[in-house]
Formats: C-alpha cells, structure tokens, sequence
C-alpha cells in the first residue's frame, strides 16, 4: 500500500480540494482507495458495505476539504480515521438492528456487551491492519519475517542484513505499535466524526 504522503503533499491536495478541483479528489482517489476499502471491509466484512464507506468517505473529503488539518495528522491517516469511523458506526446500526430484530421474533437476541465485544475485536483487527501497513518498512519486514516466516530475531536479522540488536530493536517497536490496535474504542453514537475526523 502506499506509503505516507509527504506534508506539503497534503497540504497542496487539501488547497486542490477546496478549489473544487476535479482531478485533485481522482487523484486522491487513486493512491487511497485500496486503503478505505480494505479499512471498510476489514471492519464489515462485506463488499458491497465495504464500497458504499468507500463513495461515502471520498464524498465527505470532496465536501470538507478544510476539515482536514495537516498540523495534526497526515492525509492517509485522517482519511484512515474518517473510513474507521464511519465503518464502526454501521456495525454498530447493523448489529443493533439484528439484536432487536431478533428480540423481537423471540429469537436468541445478542446481548448489548456481545455486541460491542464483536465490534471491537472488529474495530481493532482493521487498527491492526492500518497499523502495519503505515509503520516504516524495516520494521514491517521485521514482523513479517517473525510472523510469516516463522523466523527468530537471529534469523531475521541475518535475512535483513542487520545486526541481532537492532533486528530485536525492530521486531520490539513493531510490536508495541502493533499493541495499540486495541487503544482506541469504537466510537459511541457518532458517524465518521464528520467534524473534524481526527
């Protein structure tokens, strides 16, 4: 995926945006797509749910430009935020609605806690994916070598040309950036933060 843009980067698409520049939002649309829809889908689980947070994301970044604060995050991970957002809010509608429909046909209904328990672990597998995908390279290769590979920090820091100490150094910040997928809870009640999305 792709990797952070730079600030003045940001700063200049936001200028674009809210010039009303066509090419500017397809061109934002190109190089963070993939990263909305697999955010979405990751939290939902379905496609067509997944492409909807997709239109509706890029739609509210077309009609907010000056939402987008460049002194306090980058673009990729406000858009990342807005996308979780908004992901997290229709799983909640989604799984209270089938929690009241199925009280209401006397079916086994999912308890309120049931339902915020499968909405976090959901909220923090896609933090989890966002994560890794933004963490700088080498300490991405560093994980994937432990995880994928099954590899010890000897072994990956043989396959990284790096010493032990700094493959261990690695593989430990890797993993307490990945520890804080669990930091953040779901937004309550509100959608995407469409106010200030960060």
């Amino acid at each position: 995926m792709t990797q952070e843009a730079p600030p003045r980067w940001d700063r200049k698409m936001q200028q674009r945006l809210a010039r009303g520049e066509a090419a500017a939002l397809g061109e934002l649309y190109d190089r963070f797509a993939s990263l909305v829809h697999h955010l979405a889908y990751r939290v939902l689980g379905e496609e067509e749910a997944a492409d909807r947070i997709t239109r509706d994301v890029f739609a509210h970044v077309w009609e907010n430009p000056d939402a987008f604060d460049p002194k306090q995050s980058s673009l990729r991970s406000w858009i990342a935020t807005l996308t979780h957002r908004q992901a997290v809010y229709r799983l909640r509608q989604a799984k209270t609605s089938a929690a009241a429909e199925a009280a209401g046909t006397g079916d086994d209904p999912q308890s309120a806690e049931n339902v915020e328990t499968s909405i976090r672990k959901a909220s923090a597998a896609a933090r989890a994916d966002y994560i890794v995908t933004a963490m700088p390279a080498p300490l991405r290769a560093a994980l994937e070598l432990a995880y994928r590979e099954r590899q010890d920090y000897r072994q990956a820091a043989a396959a990284l040309g790096v010493t032990e100490d700094e493959a261990r150094r690695r593989l430990r910040l890797g993993l307490q950036l990945l520890s804080t997928a669990n930091d953040v809870a779901p937004q309550a009640v509100s959608p995407p933060g469409y106010g200030s999305g960060r």
